[in-house]
């Protein structure tokens, strides 16, 4: 679920935050970092068990409607699509993630109910559903699609929904877009018969990834000292006062990245890092940072200071 990048974010977050020297020690910074890395799998559950709790909504309205005392022949005899949609009757009766929901002790919906209730009322009124519900019966790719549009274009972008789990969790507001992404594309691919554990993925690729994570952030503020005498060495005509925090932070973690993590190439470490800038500083941090560390790779070829190992990682 984790992609390099969003990891490459958390740590910038991490170093960032962090006020000490190379001397102290920085063990509460990096459990907080993989606290925060693990924290997004939580976030990951919450969304996934809103599509299930807004199942049994529908269950609960459609009861309530049959059982009224002046109950229409229609209201008696209700469409009952949505209740059996069959993509959210899979999610719903997945025992895996059922487990994954009580070992996380994801019961939000429970709690803060109304927001669940945001989220149906903005669904009754689409013309979406109004589309899905003109016939009686589909099939597995109808229901499929259908919580794809919902998921799309009322769940993610619903603002109520984003206040609340920026609420929760600071740190989730930026994992939003990146568990969004993963969610709908684990629907768009799902089918009826999808292996039992196909709703609760691994939270890293691998091990590697993770330990880049660790690695990265540990290096970064190990040496920072020297990083620190790189970036002032081509910034001489900078107030360093004028360098974005974030863009120093930025050059330290891809100088350092470019040194010490050979088996990545250092394209991938360039590309990457001028992502985030655009993402997370001034809209002139990228072609600084650019300008930087082009000056900096074509001294360490000269010098024959890039260790790279692999075919293409130059």
């Amino acid at each position: 679920m984790l992609n390099r990048r969003h990891i490459r974010i958390k740590v910038m977050q991490a170093i960032y935050a962090f006020k000490g020297g190379e001397s102290d020690s920085f063990d509460k910074e990096q459990k907080f970092l993989l606290f925060s890395l693990d924290n997004l799998y939580n976030l990951y559950l919450l969304q996934l068990s809103l599509l299930i709790e807004l199942q049994k909504k529908a269950e609960d309205r459609l009861e309530k409607t049959r059982n009224k005392l002046l109950a229409t022949k229609e209201e008696k005899n209700p469409n009952k699509k949505l209740v059996n949609n069959e993509f959210l009757l899979l999610l719903k009766n997945n025992e895996p993630l059922q487990d994954a929901l009580n070992q996380y002790k994801i019961t939000n919906w429970e709690l803060d109910d109304e927001y669940v209730d945001v989220i149906f009322k903005n669904i009754l009124a689409s013309d979406l559903y109004k589309e899905y519900m003109q016939t009686k019966t589909s099939d597995f790719k109808e229901d499929r699609n259908f919580i794809v549009d919902v998921f799309k274009e009322i769940v993610a972008p619903n603002d109520k929904l984003f206040d609340y789990i920026e609420d929760k969790n600071l740190t989730w507001v930026d994992d939003l877009p990146l568990v969004n992404t993963a969610i709908l594309k684990l629907i768009r691919k799902s089918k009826p018969s999808v292996a039992s554990n196909y709703f609760v993925p691994k939270l890293y690729k691998d091990i590697e990834d993770k330990q880049f994570a660790i690695e990265l952030f540990k290096k970064t503020l190990l040496n920072r000292t020297a990083l620190n005498e790189e970036i002032s060495g081509k910034t001489k005509n900078w107030d360093s006062d004028r360098i974005a925090s974030i863009d120093f932070v930025l050059l330290q973690m891809s100088i350092c990245e470019l040194n010490k993590f050979p088996s990545i190439p250092v394209k991938v470490t360039i590309n990457e890092y001028l992502e985030i800038a655009k993402e997370y500083s001034t809209p002139k941090s990228s072609i600084f940072i650019n300008g930087i560390l082009d000056k900096l790779v074509k001294e360490y070829h000269d010098e024959d200071k890039l260790n790279k190992t692999g075919r293409g990682l130059m």
